[in-house]
């Protein structure tokens, strides 16, 4: 009897260019018109930044809430987060907190988090149990002092009047006092990200991300004075020195407020796709897996979602191939984690601006010669 093919489709997005949704059609749409009974599971996911409630929907069903909170500069805007089956809240911090909504203004010196912290309390009061926070896209530097305040946190100055701190005033913070009840008792909170920065120094939130949201070398290191001061205060405060912490400097330090504060827990936005969807439980039924993204370098292999997907595969000795935009060079690691191949949809050598355009062509191109060779391979037993 003739085993039919199965493949998991799970792509990031190609950054500006293909939603990780449509990368999953575009690849379907291949796969079909070459063996259209194949089985196939697509499971769009992103990286933690804009996007992210789209993929987990598209992935696992749920709902949406709009919400309207304070946008980066206190505005009142609309905002939306997910609800996804298991009583389980996504939030996007750029959806009320991110560089596109500032993107003609940005301050990272005005620009709050207050509107997370909003975010999260509707989640709570709609019985979530679980909220996951992902902390890409952000216009904000306040380490995560916005939320804190949204949450319940009161902070004080120098003649103990109570105000909310932005990245340009954590300076002037003397004293905070915790709310008398914890509103995440008993909810697990999740900090997604993808980067590893700590809060402080070169490669910290100020340093490395202040000049992308418009800060110039005089304010950055304004930033960086005020969030040290800032982590000063919450330590001899709380006892809790997080801000050498792996994550810490996300999204402007709001890694870092979410833990001090709340104990967020840190995840690589894969990991906790990966866990929500059940991936390992897939496995058995899946001869190929299809993952890519925009861009694949050396820094794909610390956590991205190629490596992240490769590495849970290669337990299960299930094949993980890579359709991408651009190759550099030193992909070595990627191998030994897990991956197969790694194929490019860069069919002509044309630039960016036309790239971009003839994009999904491409990748289907590629994805149907991809599948051409796939095919001939008889399934796994």
């Amino acid at each position: 009897m003739m085993t039919h093919p199965a493949y998991l489709l799970i792509p990031d997005s190609f950054k500006g260019t293909m939603s990780s949704r449509q990368i999953c059609e575009i690849m379907e749409r291949s796969i079909r018109r070459l063996e259209p009974d194949a089985s196939v599971i697509s499971l769009p996911v992103a990286d933690g930044g804009e996007g992210s409630i789209d993929a987990f929907l598209a992935a696992m069903g749920g709902a949406r809430r709009h919400v309207r909170v304070c946008g980066p500069f206190m505005e009142e805007l609309d905002a939306e987060y997910a609800v996804l089956p298991g009583e389980t809240a996504v939030i996007e911090m750029a959806a009320c907190a991110g560089l596109p909504l500032v993107s003609s203004h940005p301050d990272p010196e005005r620009a709050t988090t207050y509107g997370v912290g909003q975010l999260i309390l509707h989640a709570l009061h709609s019985g979530c149990r679980r909220v996951i926070v992902c902390l890409g896209g952000s216009a904000t530097n306040d380490g995560g002092a916005g939320a804190a305040a949204a949450l319940g946190v009161e902070f004080f100055d120098a003649h103990g009047r109570r105000f909310v701190p932005t990245g340009g005033t954590l300076g002037q913070i003397a004293s905070l006092k915790m709310p008398a009840a914890n509103p995440l008792a008993g909810v697990s909170l999740t900090a997604m990200c993808d980067v590893d920065n700590p809060l402080l120094g070169p490669d910290g939130a100020s340093a490395v991300f202040g000049p992308q949201k418009g800060a110039t070398p005089a304010m950055v290191q304004r930033l960086e004075d005020g969030l040290r001061h800032y982590s000063q205060l919450v330590t001899a405060s709380l006892g809790c020195d997080a801000a050498s912490l792996a994550g810490a400097g996300a999204a402007g330090g709001l890694g870092y407020g979410l833990n001090a504060f709340f104990g967020a827990e840190y995840r690589r936005g894969i990991d906790t796709i990966l866990d929500l969807v059940k991936f390992e439980e897939l496995l058995p039924q899946v001869d190929w897996i299809l993952t890519g993204e925009g861009k694949i370098d050396a820094q794909t292999s610390r956590g991205k979602v190629v490596a992240g997907v490769a590495r849970r595969a290669k337990a299960r000795n299930v094949p993980v191939l890579a359709v991408v935009g651009d190759i550099e060079d030193g992909l070595q690691e990627l191998y030994e984690q897990g991956v197969w191949g790694i194929f490019t949809i860069n069919r002509r050598a044309v630039p960016f601006s036309q790239a971009q355009k003839r994009a999904p062509w491409d990748l289907e191109c590629t994805v149907d010669n991809l599948v051409q060779f796939l095919s001939r391979i008889p399934p796994r037993a």
